[in-house]
């Protein structure tokens, strides 16, 4: 085999290349001590296998920090918006109030009415130490799952002291803290919390971010970040939507703390995300049947849609590609990275996401890794405001995501 042969088969590499790869590859020779030595394919089949094998490195870009928004644009539709070709990789820089023309009639738009907690919260300890809550999720009575950063080691029984009172901690589930508050969870937080901005915003909430930090839509409280691709939606381009025909629908997830939190495992088969409560409803369902039925697009606004109706799928089907959705309420930890076969998301729209998350490499899942990494590289040089508060992408599928 030459040498060309084996270059072919390291850089332009997929199941099918490896097959016949694999097949012209299976020769015999014998060493100089006459024992046979195995077929160079079975020789290769390891290394080409580590190849092929997506690694969180593989996820991994650089951003200027003056790329990362800060602050809302004073108008919520005055954003950026990339066009993004799965299928060929072709870039086109619009701006969202453009989104009417790219959508057609009978398109239907499916936003997460989630509403952002004010779940961030300071206290101290009785040594005087800081300690920093975060609300994954409202419990029973006066207890809830958090997030809990502190100056030294956290313990059992731990008593903080906090504006609105004392919060103790009752015992660790997993990498997260019961807790119990003075309070149900959602009102305490609400009254004594801050709004959580990401950590790449580098200052604190201001009053502006308690409405700015919501969509136009959000109504079902229980989130600790917002779904931010709906953030560019205000009246003005609905009725302009509406007036084209375009339809929508609701699904309910709350994003969950663990949506700030890094990957940490370099193998992505050893990723488990957080579970994150969402809902889709039997009038939802009922809206996607009608838009497959008058050929129209299941358009996600945002990857929370995304995994809320593919989970809702895969609960209904299991393995099965079928395309019906049924409703669905309960825990999702669906991880979609670049090989998930999408059953009912036809188009998604955006914001552009951190470096090796989970996030960015659900929008590879939809349009292909290097066309993806590609078009934030165009992103990044032509200027767009990256993450929450920042522009947004339309990405249609690349061949074989549907």
């Amino acid at each position: 085999m030459s040498s060309n042969s084996l270059s072919r088969a390291f850089t332009d590499f997929d199941g099918l290349h490896l097959k016949n790869f694999l097949m012209r590859a299976q020769v015999s020779s014998l060493s100089p001590l006459r024992l046979p030595i195995p077929p160079l394919g079975l020789f290769l089949a390891l290394i080409l296998q580590q190849h092929a094998r997506v690694q969180l490195h593989d996820f991994a870009y650089d951003i200027p920090p003056d790329r990362v928004a800060q602050a809302p644009l004073a108008e919520r539709s005055a954003s950026r918006l990339l066009v993004l070709d799965g299928r060929t990789g072709l870039c086109t820089d619009r701006m969202i109030r453009d989104l009417p023309g790219l959508l057609l009639p009978d398109d239907l738009l499916v936003f997460n009415d989630t509403r952002v907690v004010a779940a961030r919260l300071t206290g101290s300890k009785p040594s005087g130490g800081r300690v920093e809550f975060l609300l994954e999720r409202a419990l029973e009575g006066h207890e809830a799952l958090l997030q809990v950063k502190g100056s030294k080691t956290l313990r059992k029984g731990l008593e903080v002291t906090t504006a609105g009172g004392t919060v103790r901690l009752v015992e660790r589930s997993g990498d997260l803290w019961r807790g119990h508050l003075p309070g149900p969870a959602l009102d305490f937080f609400e009254k004594w919390g801050d709004v959580p901005l990401p950590p790449y915003i580098r200052r604190s909430p201001d009053p502006q971010d308690r409405e700015r930090y919501q969509s136009i839509f959000a109504r079902e409280t229980g989130a600790v970040a917002a779904p931010t691709a709906s953030l560019h939606f205000d009246p003005d381009l609905i009725a302009a939507l509406e007036k084209r025909g375009v339809q929508r629908a609701f699904i309910t997830l709350h994003v969950g703390a663990g949506t700030f939190q890094p990957v940490r495992a370099a193998n992505l088969d050893e990723v488990v995300l957080h579970a994150e409560r969402l809902e889709v409803s039997a009038a939802t369902c009922d809206a996607v049947e009608r838009t497959r039925a008058a050929g129209g697009r299941v358009v996600a606004v945002g990857t929370t849609v995304v995994r809320a109706l593919e989970s809702a799928a895969l609960a209904a089907h299991g393995a099965s590609v079928q395309q019906r959705l049924a409703p669905f309420k309960g825990e999702s930890r669906l991880f979609i990275r670049p090989g998930f076969q999408f059953r009912i998301t036809d188009t998604l729209i955006t914001n552009f996401h951190v470096s090796q998350s989970t996030l960015l490499m659900l929008v590879c899942a939809v349009a292909g890794r290097e066309h993806t990494l590609a078009a934030y590289a165009h992103a990044i040089k032509a200027g767009y405001r990256f993450f929450s508060y920042g522009d947004a992408m339309f990405v249609t599928p690349q061949e074989g995501a549907r």
